[in-house]
């Protein structure tokens, strides 16, 4: 199953099991295993929220919640699930996401969020010099001087007069680079851009790229978060001789002929997830959309109500109707995301030495004085060609520095120097700048490890969390072994679960149909006689569509019976009846064929029949494990527990 799915499993599932260092009763033991009170309690009050049962918010009810939970916690260890390679992978993986939300200096993180913000308010036109330098070159004033050079140039001669005479995609370039805002560039591109007046050029300044300069274009408010509706035909249709550009035209003329945008997206949109709601999408701002053609004709109308021309993108071809616009949120709306971003971000260096400089205060750190000069004595100008070897008679076990008790080796370091070679393969600088460089990068890593790998002895909060991921992990593997994957893969339990309970699975009246819509009621009365007469779709078109005007646009399908393009009261048999009035707009129909309702296929209800299956099989399961394991349940400590819920 994808990651995002086992995400929402673990918030859905996962308890938190941390032990209270107060004195606690035995509330129940699960084969001889006990589960405290305060356990209970913390889990009780923790995820009451979370519980749609009524009868689970029952202290009786949710106790049986969770003694299941714990009944299936230890089949999983029983099975070893939590010595299984992938599961300890996948726990690393979780562990180490959730530990950079406890390894920031927060006065830092609080100043990069609220620079962010202010920073997400206004989009930046820009263009920019380039000159690129290695990021361990120590020759760097003839890159700086260049850019200065080239600065020049620019606010003389124009910034494409020059570009055009340099510009060489290799090592010096000029570009446009349009609008942005915060978290588009690296974050020591993006703050030279602030810092820059509209019209101006900044100073030459380096990025790991090179040095450039950032010439600031135009400057221009966040064009805030949009609520538009839009009506979409697809560029991939079923329907081989249904051409998507002529369809959207068709059903422009028929908004500019004054029916409803809605009405129209209901009956016409392929984009099915807002055509039920009249073509509305969910509200959105720059950036956020896969599609910058979208963003743009959509921030292009100028008031509310106002409806764009038809426009192509990848996705096929848009009507955009403008529904409201709202300025960007409050700082206290975005905080969240933005933090989260900029701990993703190049930001996040400056947020990583702000933390060593802490745990610098917080720990007993020590180098040993003679290590620099050890290590610089022991290299040499293979080093620069990724061949260097540590010596024969190289001290592994003496420390570099110690934090706490802990020593970091010269064995440790010497490895991290033997991997830092490539970075400086055929580079030029000197022995003392590559072990000072890397010395730094070392000890930055080792003292951010270390506060890492104590965190659970450090910080009781994230050592709780981290139980409940650990747990939630190891239930989502054993539900994924003994439920999921047995109710899809069992096709003979499947199958005969599927002939017992056949008659759950059923298919509702539908209908094959050739539909001809029509905002005009005299044009429906003349193609209702048209179509009575056996008159073909392409005639019927021919004789009221123009290229000015389009009465008629016609669709062609096999839908249920409650689907919204139909009108309620459908006539079942086939022919054509009469003129239905539906989305405000009045349709012919044609009925093809009808298909009655009936039992369907399991190929058919597959997906269905997977979810009813595994239902039964995970309760068949849960009373194995009851008959497994023992429980015991100390009646004093529940009665305990349920005076000091109710009196909470």
């Amino acid at each position: 199953m994808k990651l995002k799915f086992k995400w929402l499993f673990l918030a859905l599932f996962a308890l938190n099991f941390s032990f209270s260092q107060d004195q606690d009763e035995i509330l129940l033991t699960v084969d001889g295993d006990p589960v405290m009170t305060s356990e209970f309690l913390r889990v009780y009050n923790k995820n009451l929220d979370l519980v749609k049962d009524e009868s689970q918010k029952d202290v009786d009810g949710y106790l049986k919640l969770f003694t299941e939970y714990q009944l299936k916690l230890k089949e999983a260890k029983r099975l070893k699930l939590h010595e299984d390679a992938k599961y300890q992978r996948e726990f690393q993986r979780y562990k180490k996401q959730l530990t950079q939300n406890y390894l920031s200096e927060n006065k830092v993180t609080d100043a990069l969020v609220k620079e962010a913000y202010d920073r997400s308010g206004v989009d930046l036109n820009a263009s920019h010099i380039l000159v690129r330098l290695d990021d361990n070159s120590q020759d760097t004033l003839s890159a700086y001087n260049e850019v200065l050079k080239l600065r020049e140039r620019v606010l003389k001669e124009g910034f494409d007069v020059v570009k055009a005479d340099v510009h060489n995609g290799q090592t010096i370039f000029l570009e446009d680079l349009g609008y942005f805002s915060a978290f588009k560039m690296v974050y020591d591109f993006e703050t030279a851009a602030y810092n820059t007046p509209k019209g101006e050029i900044s100073m030459p300044f380096r990025t790991q790229f090179g040095y450039h300069a950032v010439k600031i274009n135009d400057r221009r408010q966040s064009r805030g978060t949009i609520t538009a509706a839009h009506i979409m035909v697809a560029l991939q249709q079923k329907d081989s001789l249904l051409n998507p550009e002529e369809r959207i035209n068709d059903i422009y003329k028929k908004i500019a002929q004054g029916e409803s945008f809605e009405s129209l997206a209901k009956q016409f949109s392929d984009d099915k997830s807002s055509a039920k709601n009249g073509g509305k999408l969910s509200s959105f701002k720059s950036g956020q959309l896969s599609s910058t053609k979208f963003e743009d004709e959509a921030f292009a109308l100028k008031a509310d109500g106002n409806i764009s021309k038809p426009f192509k993108t990848e996705y096929g071809w848009h009507i955009v109707k403008r529904i409201d616009l709202k300025p960007i949120q409050t700082f206290e709306d975005q905080k969240p995301t933005l933090e989260a971003r900029v701990k993703r971000d190049s930001r996040s260096k400056l947020i990583n030495t702000a933390m060593v400089n802490e745990l610098k205060k917080r720990y007993q750190v020590s180098h040993e004085t003679d290590a620099k000069s050890y290590f610089e004595s022991i290299l040499n100008e293979e080093f620069f060609k990724r061949s260097w070897k540590l010596p024969e008679e190289f001290d592994k076990g003496k420390a570099v520095f110690t934090i706490n008790n802990k020593a970091f080796t010269y064995s440790e370091f010497g490895r991290h120097l033997m991997s830092a070679q490539r970075t400086y393969m055929n580079k030029s600088t000197s022995f003392s700048n590559v072990v000072d460089r890397e010395y730094q990068k070392f000890f930055e890593k080792s003292i951010l490890q270390y506060r890492e790998d104590n965190l659970e002895l450090e910080n009781e909060d994230f050592a709780n969390i981290l139980k409940e991921y650990r747990d939630g992990l190891l239930l989502f593997d054993l539900m994924e072994k003994e439920v999921w994957n047995k109710a899809s893969k069992d096709t003979t339990g499947l199958e005969k679960y599927y002939q017992k309970n056949k008659s759950k699975y059923q298919w509702n009246d539908r209908v094959d149909v050739v539909m001809a819509s029509t905002a005009d009621k005299s044009v429906a009365e003349k193609v209702l006689k048209m179509m009575r007469k056996g008159k073909s779709e392409e005639e019927i078109v021919t004789a009221f569509n123009t290229d000015s005007k389009k009465n008629i646009i016609f669709t062609k399908g096999v839908f249920d019976l409650n689907d919204d393009k139909l009108p309620s009261g459908l006539s079942f048999q086939k022919g054509v009846d009469k003129i239905y009035e539906h989305n405000d707009a009045f349709h012919v129909i044609d009925v093809i064929d009808v298909l009655p309702s009936g039992d369907k296929t399991l190929k058919e209800a597959r997906g269905n029949v997977i979810n009813d299956y595994q239902t039964q099989i995970e309760t068949d399961w849960m009373d194995n494990l009851y008959g497994r394991f023992d429980i015991v349940v100390n009646e004093k400590a529940l009665n305990a527990v349920k005076t000091k819920i109710k009196n909470q």
